[in-house]
């Protein structure tokens, strides 16, 4: 069972943060590519399990014979 967080609990922790405007658009353009980096990467995954799942499904339908 997660436990509650409230405001009073963690209100003194320091949060640390860029301060220059220029460094926090550096970070967060990194943080965009990276995650257009990762939807790549998930398209491709997609995609080579899609082409797995049809030549496995044309090996076990006989409809393609392995030498």
């Amino acid at each position: 069972v997660p436990k509650k967080i409230n405001m009073r609990d963690i209100s003194d922790v320091p949060v640390m943060y860029p301060r220059a405007r220029a460094e926090q658009l550096r970070i967060a353009d990194l943080e965009l590519t990276a995650d257009a980096h990762l939807l790549a990467l998930d398209r491709v995954l997609a995609k080579k399990r899609a082409i797995k799942q049809g030549m496995m499904q044309q090996l076990l339908t006989g409809k393609v014979r392995l030498a």
